[in-house]
C-alpha cells in the first residue's frame, strides 16, 4: 500500500498545557510522520471533519496523537483501508504524570510518539480472509432437548436453514419425561402444561428446519463458515456454524447409597424417578413424604457444584402431592432454598400448600426402614435434631452432569513437562472418549470440545459464555453449565444468535470477539518454519492442524487473532499486516534510553488490551499516578508476546519489563483461554536468556490485572520501580 501519511496533536484535556507539542512532532517525525496539524478538540465534530477531509483527499495512514484507543473509537474510524494509530497522551502521559518533573512528562510523550510513528509506518490496512466458494449459512444443532428445540427455532426464524440431529428415535430430550412445569407466570400458583407439543408442532412445521432422528454425527471436518458434517445413517451436511445442546444426564443414584440408603428401600427415589411416577399417576397412597435436597450436589465427595434445578423441581414435586391429597404431610429437607428471581413466587406458593421445610446441616439426614421409612437430621434453626416417622417415600434431589465427554488435555509443549507422560495422560483420555463423541471433530487438537474438569465445555463464562474454545461451535443449556429449564430455553435462543453472527463474520472474513470485526489474520513464512509444532501445540482454539510433515496449517476463520501462534514460534515467521514480532520489537527499540548517568531507568510494561489497558487507562482517569519512567504498549494477548521483544528490550538498555494481562488458572479471566498462563510459564523459562545477558531475573515481571483492578496499577509499578532501583541500571545501556 502507498501510504500518504499525517499526524493529528489534540489540544484538549491539558494535553496542550502540559506538553511541547513541537516537540512532540518533532519525535514522530523521525519514525516518518513529517506533516501534523493540531486542534483544540480533536474529537469534536470540527476537528473530526478536518480529518475526514483529509481522508477524502487521499491520506490513508493517520496518526492521532490524543486519549486512549479505548476512547472516542467512533469519531477517530474512517473505514478499513485508512490505517490509525491512536497515541495516548491524555490517559498515559497526562493524566498519570503529576508528580513528574516537566522534562520527564515531555520525553515520556516523546517516546509515546516514536512508538507510534513506527507502528503506522510499518502496520498494512489488513485484507479480510475469504473462503474458497460459497459460505455455508445453515446452522446445524446436535440435540433435540429444550435448548435445541429453541435454538432451532430461532435460527429458522430468523432465516437460516437448520439442520436438527437427535440421536434418539423422537425429539424432546428430558423435556418427554416432564409431567408438568413449575409455575412460570404470575401469580406463580399453577402448575403449568409441558410446553413440548407446541415446540415440536413448531419445529414440523417450520420450512427452514431439516431434522434427522436416530442419528448422530459421525464426523465434523472444516472451520466456521465451511464445516462438512457426515451422520451416522449416510447423509452430508454444509454448515457456517453448530450448536451443541446434547442436555444433561442424572448424577448416579448407586453413588448415593452410603449416604442416603439409595439401593435399600424401593421407597427411596430419586426427583428424576419420581416424575416418572408422577407422569404415569402413580402418586396416589401417599400421606407422608420427605425431599431431600443436594442428594449428592454441592458435595465435594460427589458433584461439588449447584445444579440449578433441584429446588424448583422439589417445589413442584412437592405440589403434586398436595394436589392429589391436600393433607399429605410434605416435607422438604434442604441446606440453601434456590429460587431466584420470580422463581421465589413458586417457593412461596409451596409453603401457602403446607409444605413444610426444614433446613439441615452438613450432614446428610439418617434414612432407616424398608415398607415406611424414618428420617433424621438436624435442623439448624431449632437447633435440635428432628425425626420423620412413617414415611412413605424419600425423594432424592440429584443433580445433573453435562451429557458429554470429558476430555484431558496433554501439558502444552511450552509447559517444559515431561511429554512421554503427557503421552500417556492423551491416551488415558482417548480411551474414556473414544466411544462417544458428539462432534467427532477433525481437529489435530482432539474429537471433542475442550472441557472444564466437570466436562463443562470450556467457555470465558464473563464475557462470551456460550463460546467453546472451538471457534464457530456454540453450547447451549445444560451441557454447557446446570441451570433452570426456562433458562435453557432462553439458552437455545442466545446461542441461535452466535450462531449467526460467527457464520456472518466468516463471511465478512473477520474475527468474532473477543475481537470482533478484526480483519487481520496470521500469515506464515512457511519457507523459515522448522515444523516445531509449538503454534500448533499452543493455539487455545485448534486454529492450526498440521499435514504429514508437522507443517502448519492454518484455518484463518477458526482463529480468534489473540496472537498466541505469533508468541509461540521461536523462528517468527508467523505476523499479521498490523501487529508483528517486527513491529512491537521496533516500538520497544524506538524509545530513548538515557546514559545510566542520568538516573533515568526505562520500565516497559506489555499490557493486555482486554484487561490491563483499561484498567491503566481508569486508574489515569481516577487521578493515580506512577513514575514517568515507564511506557506502555499494548499487546492482544500475553500469550502472543514472543521472547525476542525481552531480549532485545534487555539488551538494548531498558532496566525491566512488566507483562500486565488476565488472571490464570482454574479460574482464568483471560480472554483467550491460556494467554496468561503461556506468558507466565514462558517468563520463568527466561532465565537462560538473562544469564547469558549476565542480568537480574528481578528484571522481569508477570503481574495479573483485571478489568477492575484499577486500583492496582500505580502500586504494582511503583513497587517494581523500587526494585529496578535495587538492581541497579542495565550494564547494557549504551550499546
Amino acid at each position: 500500500m502507498s501510504k500518504k501519511v499525517c499526524g493529528y496533536l489534540c489540544k484538549g484535556c491539558g494535553i496542550g498545557d502540559a506538553l511541547d507539542l513541537g516537540g512532540l512532532k518533532k519525535a514522530a517525525g523521525e519514525q516518518g510522520v513529517k506533516e501534523f496539524k493540531e486542534h483544540d478538540v480533536l474529537c469534536s465534530p470540527e476537528g473530526v471533519a478536518m480529518i475526514q477531509a483529509d481522508v477524502d483527499a487521499g491520506t490513508n495512514a493517520l496518526l492521532i496523537a490524543a486519549c486512549s484507543s479505548r476512547a472516542k473509537t467512533d469519531e477517530f474510524s474512517f473505514g478499513n483501508q485508512v490505517l490509525v494509530e491512536r497515541v495516548s497522551l491524555r490517559e498515559q502521559v497526562v493524566w498519570c504524570s503529576a508528580e513528574a518533573e516537566d522534562d520527564d512528562r515531555q520525553m515520556l510523550g516523546e517516546d509515546y510518539m516514536r512508538m507510534g510513528g513506527v507502528k503506522l509506518t510499518k502496520s498494512e490496512p489488513p485484507a479480510p480472509f475469504q473462503l474458497e466458494g460459497e459460505v455455508a449459512k445453515a446452522v446445524l444443532v446436535v440435540g433435540g432437548g429444550i435448548s435445541g428445540l429453541n435454538a432451532a427455532i430461532a435460527a429458522a426464524e430468523a432465516g437460516s436453514q437448520v439442520y436438527l440431529v437427535e440421536k434418539e428415535a423422537e425429539l424432546g430430550g428430558f423435556l418427554r419425561t416432564i409431567n408438568k412445569l413449575g409455575p412460570q407466570t404470575a401469580p406463580y400458583r399453577e402448575l403449568e402444561d409441558n410446553p413440548l407439543p407446541a415446540l415440536l408442532e413448531k419445529v414440523s412445521g417450520h420450512a427452514n428446519i431439516k431434522t434427522f432422528t436416530g442419528a448422530t454425527v459421525d464426523k465434523t471436518e472444516g472451520a466456521p463458515g465451511n464445516f462438512t458434517i457426515s451422520l451416522s445413517n449416510g447423509e452430508s451436511l454444509r454448515a457456517g456454524a453448530i450448536i451443541q445442546a446434547t442436555g444433561w444426564t442424572p448424577y448416579d443414584p448407586e453413588k448415593l447409597a452410603g449416604d442416603l440408603a439409595y439401593g435399600s428401600s424401593p421407597n427411596i427415589v430419586t426427583n428424576v424417578q419420581f416424575e416418572q411416577k408422577a407422569k404415569e399417576g402413580g402418586l396416589g397412597g401417599i400421606n407422608s413424604i420427605a425431599f431431600i435436597q443436594c442428594a449428592g450436589s454441592r458435595d465435594a465427595n460427589h458433584l461439588p457444584y449447584c445444579s440449578a434445578f433441584c429446588c424448583l423441581v422439589s417445589c413442584k414435586q412437592a405440589m403434586y402431592v398436595k394436589q392429589a391429597n391436600p393433607e399429605a404431610s410434605v416435607y422438604v429437607i434442604y441446606k440453601d432454598v434456590r429460587t431466584p428471581s420470580q422463581s421465589e413466587e413458586v417457593y412461596r406458593e409451596a409453603q401457602r400448600q403446607g409444605v413444610i421445610f426444614i433446613r439441615r446441616d452438613e450432614a446428610y439426614p439418617t434414612i432407616t426402614g424398608s415398607d415406611k421409612l424414618s428420617l433424621e437430621t438436624m435442623d439448624v434453626l431449632l437447633n435440635e435434631k428432628v425425626s420423620l416417622e412413617e414415611l412413605d417415600m424419600v425423594v432424592l434431589a440429584t443433580g445433573m452432569k453435562p451429557n458429554n465427554p470429558k476430555v484431558v488435555e496433554a501439558p502444552l509443549v511450552a509447559f517444559g513437562e515431561d511429554q512421554e507422560a503427557a503421552k500417556k495422560l492423551v491416551e488415558e483420555a482417548k480411551a474414556q472418549t473414544e466411544d462417544w463423541s458428539v462432534l467427532n471433530l477433525q481437529y489435530r487438537q482432539g474429537p471433542n470440545l475442550p472441557t472444564l474438569k466437570y466436562a463443562m465445555p470450556d467457555s470465558h463464562f464473563i464475557c462470551f459464555p456460550y463460546e467453546t474454545r472451538r471457534t464457530g461451535i456454540y453450547t447451549s443449556g445444560t451441557v454447557r453449565r446446570p441451570m433452570r429449564l426456562t433458562q435453557a430455553q432462553d439458552d437455545g435462543v442466545g446461542a441461535a444468535m452466535k450462531a449467526i453472527q460467527a457464520i456472518r463474520a466468516a463471511e465478512a472474513g473477520c474475527a468474532v470477539h473477543p475481537r470482533s470485526g478484526d480483519e487481520s489474520f496470521p500469515e506464515f513464512a512457511m519457507q523459515r518454519c522448522t515444523q516445531c509444532k509449538r503454534c500448533t501445540e499452543e493455539c487455545p482454539f485448534g486454529a492450526i492442524n498440521e499435514d504429514e510433515k508437522a507443517n502448519p496449517l492454518p484455518n484463518p476463520t477458526r482463529c480468534r487473532r489473540c496472537g498466541v501462534c505469533m508468541g509461540a514460534c521461536p523462528e517468527r515467521i508467523i505476523s499479521f499486516k498490523n501487529y508483528s514480532v517486527d513491529i512491537v520489537g521496533s516500538q520497544i527499540k524506538a524509545i530513548e534510553v538515557p546514559e545510566e548517568d542520568e538516573e533515568k531507568p526505562r520500565v516497559v510494561v506489555l499490557a493486555c488490551e482486554n484487561d490491563a489497558l483499561p484498567a491503566i487507562d481508569m486508574a489515569a482517569r481516577l487521578g493515580k499516578s506512577w513514575s514517568a519512567f515507564v511506557r506502555f504498549i499494548p499487546v492482544r494477548c500475553l500469550g502472543s508476546v514472543n521472547l525476542v521483544w525481552i531480549a532485545d528490550a534487555l539488551s538494548s538498555g531498558i532496566d525491566g519489563l512488566i507483562l500486565m494481562g488476565c488472571r490464570r488458572g482454574d479460574d482464568y479471566q483471560c480472554h483467550f483461554i491460556k494467554g496468561s498462563e503461556l506468558a507466565n510459564v514462558r517468563m520463568s523459562k527466561i532465565s537462560e536468556t538473562l544469564q547469558r545477558l549476565v542480568l537480574e531475573s528481578d528484571r522481569i515481571k508477570v503481574a495479573e490485572v483485571g478489568i477492575t483492578d484499577h486500583d492496582k496499577v500505580a502500586g504494582i509499578i511503583n513497587e517494581f520501580m523500587e526494585t529496578i532501583d535495587s538492581v541497579g541500571p542495565n550494564p547494557y545501556k549504551g550499546f
